[in-house]
């Protein structure tokens, strides 16, 4: 088993080299006709709205804050897109081995070992470089274009993402050149950047804001913008956020608005349901989208740890359902798959069957720059490939490189005690059952391990119970593994897709779901034209092969 060399563009610490930046992180799109007359983006700060009077001093405190929360999110990209000789970077993102000036105590250096630390600035992250991996490089007038987005709303967003189609392309580039009619119909004023990045597709773009209190938002929000909502509004904010708090997954999406001349839906969360959700997966509504890779616009210190506790959950839940050697995209496919198991329109007409696939498959070298570092940090999974000790290699986007895992039943029972909080207890009570442990047994293991999460998980150790579900046979542990997945999800997801004619309004919500069906179909016809052209192609080998054997 040998460890793949870290390339040197992701060991990046904090002095830029003169050298380019990786390929991966340019766009070299052509220019449509349409864009030539368009204006380039400004800057993300004069859209500020927030911090233009007309609030007062709470508010314009809240304006400094999303300010910091931005640079912050830019700081991070910066870091995650340098080039310099620091062989340690790459381990510094997910670990702690870094000399870096933080305000951790030396005892508490370990992330794992202190889930809980109290998180008040990005001071207080275990280390300068925690979680850059998070913030995926991106060409950089995009980034303004979407940055200029949550600087339109005067309630205050403490953090914002933007995710999905219209950010991450998930086909290959056409290289079509759209009309200004066709890019008119979606975004009525789209910056160049924007049709560059959508490459002849234009698309709704989708965002996330994480605020600290939904009514007091919503009321704010309703005030600027009472044209993104249903006549859900008319029932006062307090209704809203009951809505949005109390069905679903704690998100309240106001779909197909525009925003600077840009058609966007963005979901509403308060921070505590998500930091909930990426810590314990009570829903993995949210933690499900932060597994795939996302552009952080505003980022949040608890956030930030919160979703690197996150994403290492979704690599140890990948590896427990993946066999000893497997390919990378098996692995990010295996991890984006995770958030569609329970998905109710995955089981309808109601989206693209090849969703997964194209996620994966067009986001290769972002999936690697996500979790490598956390490939990286756990001790019982290598790659195991020569390409990995190439030049750049984290930048080609055409590897799919192999890696390897221990299979010792220690290890394997400490990835499970290590899952998280809400996803752990249901798998625990799926073996309960099937290794018919006594009640009074069971409940005094449980009430151990209670006291055991006081103490920080990563020092968590499997016990005899844990090794047993390793133990069990591979292909029964994937079912109860994908059954808990499904329990955990199936209901929250069912109950946020009923609760859109109420907070999109029937026509929006026709709207979605007719274009949805249109992406089943597709995807549909995507899929019988690729098993013809296989069918086609194994006919020809047969028919050739019998024609040989002729005399």
């Amino acid at each position: 088993m040998v460890r793949g060399r870290v390339p040197r563009a992701l060991r990046g610490r904090l002095a830029p080299r003169s050298s380019p930046p990786c390929p991966l992180f340019a766009v070299h799109t052509p220019l449509t006709p349409a864009s030539r007359v368009c204006k380039p983006v400004a800057s993300a700060r004069q859209y500020g709205t927030a911090q233009s009077g007309h609030s007062g001093s709470a508010d314009r405190a809240e304006a400094r804050e999303s300010a910091r929360n931005d640079a912050a999110a830019d700081s991070a990209t910066d870091t995650a897109r340098q080039d310099t000789g620091s062989a340690q970077a790459i381990a510094d993102e997910a670990t702690s081995s870094s000399s870096s000036g933080s305000s951790v105590a030396s005892d508490a250096q370990d992330w794992e070992c202190n889930p809980d630390l109290k998180i008040d600035s990005f001071k207080d992250l275990p280390h300068a470089n925690f979680g850059v991996n998070q913030h995926i490089p991106f060409d950089t007038e995009f980034k303004e274009v979407l940055k200029s987005i949550p600087w339109q709303f005067r309630a205050p967003i403490r953090y914002a993402f933007a995710y999905g189609s219209g950010v991450f392309p998930q086909s290959k580039a056409s290289g079509r050149v759209p009309t200004a009619e066709e890019i008119r119909a979606i975004h009525p004023k789209a910056p160049l950047a924007l049709q560059r990045a959508q490459d002849g597709t234009p698309k709704m773009i989708d965002f996330v804001f994480g605020v600290s209190h939904t009514q007091h938002w919503h009321s704010l929000n309703m005030r600027q913008h009472r044209d993104h909502y249903s006549s859900l509004a008319s029932l006062g904010s307090g209704a809203v956020s009951y809505v949005q708090d109390k069905m679903g997954a704690g998100v309240y999406f106001n779909p197909y608005v525009v925003v600077n001349g840009i058609l966007v839906k963005y979901g509403v969360v308060q921070l505590n349901t998500l930091e909930q959700d990426l810590t314990q997966w009570d829903t993995l509504y949210l933690a499900g989208r932060l597994h795939k890779p996302v552009k952080i616009l505003r980022d949040d210190p608890k956030i930030r740890l919160a979703n690197q506790v996150n994403l290492i959950s979704a690599l140890r839940t990948a590896l427990l359902l993946l066999p000893p050697k497997f390919t990378e995209e098996e692995l990010y496919g295996t991890i984006a798959g995770i958030s569609y198991l329970g998905d109710p329109r995955m089981a309808l007409p109601t989206e693209n069957p090849r969703k997964v696939k194209n996620i994966v498959g067009n986001n290769m070298a972002n999936f690697r720059r996500l979790y490598l570092p956390l490939i990286e940090t756990l001790p019982n999974v290598d790659f195991n490939d020569a390409g990995a000790t190439g030049k750049d290699w984290v930048c080609d986007a055409d590897k799919n490189l192999n890696l390897v895992q221990d299979m010792n039943p220690v290890k394997r029972g400490n990835m499970v005690r290590r899952l998280p909080k809400a996803f752990r207890s249901r798998l625990y009570f799926q073996y309960q059952k099937k290794l018919a442990m006594p009640r009074a047994e069971f409940d005094k293991m449980m009430d151990e391990g209670e006291k055991e999460d006081s103490v920080a998980f990563g020092r968590r150790e499997g016990g005899g119970f844990e090794r047993q579900i390793v133990q069990d046979d591979p292909a029964e542990l994937r079912s109860h593994i994908r059954a808990v997945i499904k329990q955990t999800i199936s209901w929250p997801a069912t109950t946020q897709s009923l609760k859109g004619p109420l907070t999109s309004g029937f026509r929006r919500t026709w709207r979605y779901l007719t274009e949805k069906m249109d992406k089943y179909r597709q995807g549909t016809a995507a899929e019988k034209a690729g098993a013809t052209e296989q069918g086609a192609g194994s006919s020809g080998g047969s028919g050739n092969g019998d024609a040989e054997k002729k005399p």
